[in-house]
């Protein structure tokens, strides 16, 4: 996501618009920081001299009063910290974020287009076909359709009066999301990881809100790689590391390994080739390292982690956020060996394409 400040306009918003439009500034500014509440206030500070969020309706420190009373942060002896409630409001901003853009967009979000008996009920209806389940039942449409025929003096229910609603036909899928938090991820003067953490987010939001029986888990990549909750995502920062994907892709297998989903894919947004790998044959977890090139110890080894994952039938969708020749050779070769997809997203389009990518091979799974 790429921020452009126009002038504040409080005239066309009341106040609590005006608010909520802060907030969510607030929200961005916060994965910017890595979760720092005094960073991001600070930030806020700077950023009110050159645009004028603020005024004598609103003051820098009323603002702050507002996100307490919310309970949004909490107030320790004027060090601010996230609460718990913020967090799930950045993640909620994240995705509304996201979604708002897809519904702007030419191709809009979709459902699946296939119905079926699944629990996702639509607004729209259908004529009853045997087996169709009876709590999907419209009755105030099956009764309007009864009345238009006989009348209310003679009232009596057809099979061809009875409308039922349309279900989204449901599978589950196991999903792990792989962050890369190499240092090149804000190389450059250009902020990678903070979209990339947006995405994380709003995609939880999504499985949270939408798609309960699936899961979503998500792993870390830089020299090392680790899991963490959707909780600590607002505080995640990179490192000075280098990109074991290998590693990564390992951690992730494990994880979908464990879960009972028939439906298991790995979405990877990543902006430099493999660069490490543990030392083959060590118990000390050594990591050897090599930045230039295409380094062939490292790529062959994390080419088996692709094989390895396509003959556990799990998918690898590859989101690359930098044009780099080495990773487009890489990637060519990987998904190549797992038999997955790959796309280059700008950084401004990355939840978009993640989100739209997520919902087709939901539709691919149930086909």
């Amino acid at each position: 996501m790429k921020l452009v400040y126009s002038k504040w306009n409080e005239s066309s918003l009341t106040d609590e618009q005006r608010l909520e439009k802060l907030i969510n500034l607030f929200s961005y500014i916060l994965l910017q920081t890595s979760g720092d509440v005094n960073e991001a206030l600070d930030w806020l500070s700077q950023l009110d001299e050159r645009y004028n969020f603020f005024d004598e309706n609103m003051s820098l420190s009323d603002f702050i009063d507002k996100l307490k009373e919310k309970g949004l942060i909490d107030d320790t002896d004027g060090m601010f910290t996230l609460t718990p409630k913020g967090e799930m409001k950045i993640r909620q901003d994240s995705f509304k974020e996201i979604f708002g853009n897809m519904k702007k967009s030419p191709e809009g979000f979709h459902e699946s287009p296939m119905s079926g008996k699944g629990i996702e009920r639509n607004n729209t209806t259908k004529k009853y076909q045997f087996g169709d389940q009876p709590q999907n039942i419209d009755t105030t449409q099956t009764l309007s359709n009864a009345f238009k025929r006989e009348g209310i003096d003679s009232f009596s229910l057809n099979e061809d009066d009875i409308e039922i609603y349309e279900t989204e036909m449901q599978t589950s899928a196991a999903t792990v999301l792989l962050v890369d938090i190499s240092h090149s991820m804000i190389l450059y003067g250009e902020d990678r990881i903070t979209p990339a953490k947006q995405v994380a987010l709003g995609l939880s939001e999504l499985i949270l809100s939408k798609y309960r029986k699936d899961s979503l888990n998500i792993v870390l990549f830089g020299d090392e790689a680790r899991e963490v909750s959707v909780s600590e995502l607002p505080f995640v920062s990179v490192g000075p590391y280098h990109t074991n994907t290998k590693a990564g892709l390992e951690l992730a297998r494990s994880i979908l390994r464990r879960k009972k989903n028939a439906n298991k894919q790995i979405i990877m947004i990543t902006d430099g080739k493999p660069s490490a790998i543990y030392e083959p044959g060590t118990n000390s977890r050594r990591i050897y390292k090599n930045s230039w090139g295409l380094d062939p110890k490292i790529i062959n080894k994390t080419l088996d982690e692709a094989v390895a994952c396509r003959r556990e039938k799990i998918k690898i969708t590859t989101f690359m956020i930098a044009q780099d020749e080495y990773l487009i050779q890489f990637i060519q070769q990987f998904t190549a060996a797992n038999g997955g997809k790959a796309y280059y997203s700008s950084l401004n389009e990355l939840g978009e394409q993640v989100f739209v990518d997520y919902l087709k091979n939901k539709k691919r799974f149930e086909d």
